[in-house]
């Protein structure tokens, strides 16, 4: 018997819980009491387990890229285009969700608020206060900018020690593997939490709560069309004068295999073969590239992510400032190092951006059930990203095959 999918069992837990919240309607005080208690088990568990996850990953991740530094030239344009590719995408996510007013339409009463928006400094203040004065503090409050920072650092420094270093490499790698098998056995409960968080919204609020998930799912998949159109064939066009035509047309079995299993491991043997085979790339940039950006690079998750956020932001009725919203595209840049291997990677980097600016958790339950719906466009444009930076790394390194022609009868 075939086993049923995580995000299934989520969507099926979005549709009861609004159901059951629909029969509540007139008794709110028992979904408040009785059931919401279990969906507030499942946010304490989450903040139980990001700072650890996300300082572990993180030094791991950048110890990780000792062998890109050694490769100097080709590892430094390649991190570069990822990290800037990837803010542009929450950048794109956050105008397209203003300009839309993703969320607007309904705004859950006061009283129904979790919590409300942190007085954020001003955008100096905040370039300055990534850096920690005390690492212990930023950990024990769970300050998400100063804890990437802190791990950053902490990371180069290990691979500064060279094999001195390998023990506390050794260490926080064994808490990397830990923390994600705690992530994945609180994953399971996200069935339950879910049904739990929005029995209590619907039952306050009725079902036409969800009415503006349509317009997040839209903005979303206009974003990453968007974000595929003018990002990746633009720098394609002008850094490696590569064909937007050809590139689509030769990446789209990997699309395919991305859009389908919503998994970027899935899809990377078929996005290494596509980009060799059909787009020219050479063997030994694809093997580096590719996998690389399996790891750090999230153009997708990260537009979902400035989306999501403005999007809970106005259900909640919480004005976001722009040092807010900067606040959000350094976080979700930076989180897009570490988090990608983690089981739900989405949802958990949506939790570090949500606690970045003081939004409250609880509207994790409104988007949950239509994650897998979101994350077929984001793990295609994740995937897509990853491709067209090996071609424009081959182009300026002068190994590309320009003459390759794409193999349209070839298995993948």
């Amino acid at each position: 018997m075939k086993k049923v999918q995580l995000s299934t069992k989520i969507l099926i837990g979005l549709v009861a819980g609004i159901l059951a919240g629909i029969l509540l309607q007139g008794s709110p005080d028992i979904a408040n009491h009785w059931i919401k208690p279990f969906g507030t088990l499942f946010l304490n568990l989450i903040k139980m387990i990001i700072v650890p996850l996300v300082l572990a990953s993180l030094v791991v991740g950048t110890c990780g890229l000792g062998d890109v530094r050694k490769l100097g030239r080709i590892g430094g344009k390649t991190l570069a285009y990822y990290l800037l590719t990837t803010a542009f995408a929450v950048i794109l996510g956050l105008i397209l969700a203003n300009m839309f007013s993703v969320g607007a339409g309904f705004t859950i009463p006061a009283e129904t608020k979790a919590a409300e928006a942190k007085e954020i400094p001003k955008v100096v203040d905040t370039l300055l206060n990534i850096i920690p004065t005390n690492p212990i503090k930023a950990l024990a409050d769970g300050n998400m900018l100063q804890i990437i920072a802190f791990a950053l650092i902490l990371g180069g420094g290990i691979v500064v020690l060279g094999e001195k270093g390998k023990p506390l490499y050794d260490f926080f790698d064994s808490l990397t593997e830990a923390t994600y098998k705690i992530t994945g056995g609180i994953m399971n409960f996200a069935p339950y939490a879910v049904f739990a968080l929005i029995v209590p919204v619907v039952a306050a609020n009725g079902p036409k709560v969800l009415l503006p998930l349509l317009s997040v799912i839209i903005i979303v998949y206009l974003g990453c069309f968007l974000h595929a159109v003018l990002v990746y064939s633009g720098t394609l066009a002008v850094f490696a004068k590569f064909s937007p035509i050809k590139f689509f047309k030769g990446i789209f079995p990997a699309q395919a295999i991305a859009f389908t299993t919503c998994s970027s491991s899935a899809a990377l043997p078929v996005n290494m073969q596509c980009t060799e085979k059909n787009l020219g790339v050479p063997k030994s940039i694809c093997s580096f590239v590719l996998p690389l950006g399996a790891t750090v690079n999230m153009d997708g998750t990260a537009l979902y992510q400035g989306v999501c956020a403005l999007f809970i932001a106005n259900v909640f009725g919480i004005d976001l400032t722009i040092s807010q919203q900067f606040t959000i595209v350094l976080t979700a840049t930076l989180a897009s190092i570490g988090t990608a291997g983690v089981p739900g990677a989405g949802l958990i980097m949506l939790t570090m951006v949500l606690q970045s600016v003081g939004l409250p958790l609880e509207g994790l339950a409104l988007v949950a059930g239509i994650d897998r719906i979101l994350d077929m466009a984001r793990t295609t444009i994740n995937i897509t990203g990853d491709s067209a930076c090996a071609i424009i790394i081959a182009a300026s390194e002068n190994e590309l095959d320009r003459n390759c022609e794409i193999k349209h009868g070839y298995s993948v």
